[in-house]
């Protein structure tokens, strides 16, 4: 039986596919290559397809019929909150679109067990401080709304043909478990923050009138091999054929920090003195979001071990190994 990851090539993906090799599993990667390379998945068997476009479905499941697929992670998506908001029906298409593809695939292919990549974007402004996974969905952006559909369409699927699922509610990612594998994209806040500073130009805070503390947003970061990690948890426990006490999980430390202390960190660790330069706010962008994660280290046993300091050491790390970046 093999595992077939969606999207597996880009940054997150490529951190599960390794730890899933480690321990010995056969893996099939699906990804189109707009986020990803090849050399990121070494060991595991490379399929280049979009799984939004025309064909994915017959596509999809003939392969995991002719490779005895068993389970899949889904990654495959469009993640760019203010791109979701200017382009919100080319979001839908891929984001959801995709999705529905692979949930017909794997019901075609008889494949009943399925980790799916969700937000913490699904939860929109939250009225508490730190939320919980039952807390009111109220999303602010097309990005966070397609991620909710999401897990309304694996429970769509669990209801009509049995299927077992995993939605991970990921808070704020960033950082390397391994130097090979830093975030190639510089879409987050860390990776951004380090073009900037090497290319000798002061970083942009997007708003610091938000009602926080220092004015600007308070984020829960996760280390990128805490939160690949937890996927592993969450396939054994689809694994074992348990009755499933729930299916969406938060997936952060419970602990936030502000965007002017992230920068700061990253700043430090550069060796730079570049002060930050304040931008107005983006479109989408909620004030804090912060993740009880109570519920996923009572059921999946999972609990992050690295803390900002371990993030942005790593981030750095990665940032200067790889050959393509200006370095420091």
């Amino acid at each position: 039986m093999s595992i077939l990851v969606a999207g597996g090539a880009g940054y997150i993906g490529a951190h599960v596919v390794r730890l899933l090799l480690e321990r010995g599993d056969e893996v099939i990667v699906v990804d189109d290559l707009s986020y990803g390379t090849p050399d990121r998945v070494d060991g595991a068997e490379l399929v280049q397809l979009d799984v939004a476009g025309c064909g994915a479905v017959d596509a999809l499941a003939d392969l995991m019929e002719a490779r005895g697929v068993s389970a899949v992670i889904h990654f495959a998506a469009r993640k760019q909150v203010g791109e979701s908001v200017a382009r919100p029906g080319w979001y839908y298409q891929q984001n959801v679109g995709g999705l529905a593809n692979m949930l017909m695939a794997m019901e075609r292919a008889r494949v009943d067990q399925m980790i799916f990549s969700s937000s913490a974007a699904v939860y929109g402004m939250p009225p508490v401080e730190v939320v919980d996974e039952d807390i009111e969905k109220k999303p602010i952006n097309p990005y966070g709304e397609t991620k909710l559909i999401g897990e309304w369409m694996m429970a769509d699927s669990e209801r009509a043909w049995g299927l077992r699922w995993a939605g991970l509610r990921y808070f704020n990612v960033a950082g390397a478990g391994w130097d090979d594998l830093g975030d190639m994209a510089t879409l987050n806040l860390i990776p951004m923050v380090m073009e900037r500073l090497a290319d000798g130009e002061a970083p942009k805070i997007f708003g610091d009138d938000y009602p926080t503390p220092d004015g600007t947003c308070i984020r829960d970061y996760i280390h990128v091999k805490d939160l690949a990690a937890a996927h592993i948890s969450a396939l054994d426990y689809l694994a074992s054929g348990e009755e499933m006490e729930a299916n969406v999980f938060n997936v952060g430390t419970g602990v936030g920090a502000s965007v002017k202390d992230v920068v700061s960190k990253v700043i430090k660790a550069t060796g730079s003195n570049l002060e930050p330069e304040i931008m107005p706010r983006r479109a989408g962008d909620p004030p804090q979001l912060i993740g009880n994660p109570e519920r996923i280290g009572r059921i999946l046993k999972w609990k992050a071990e690295y803390d900002l300091d371990d993030i942005v050491e790593s981030a750095f790390s990665a940032w200067q190994a790889d050959p393509a970046r200006k370095h420091f």
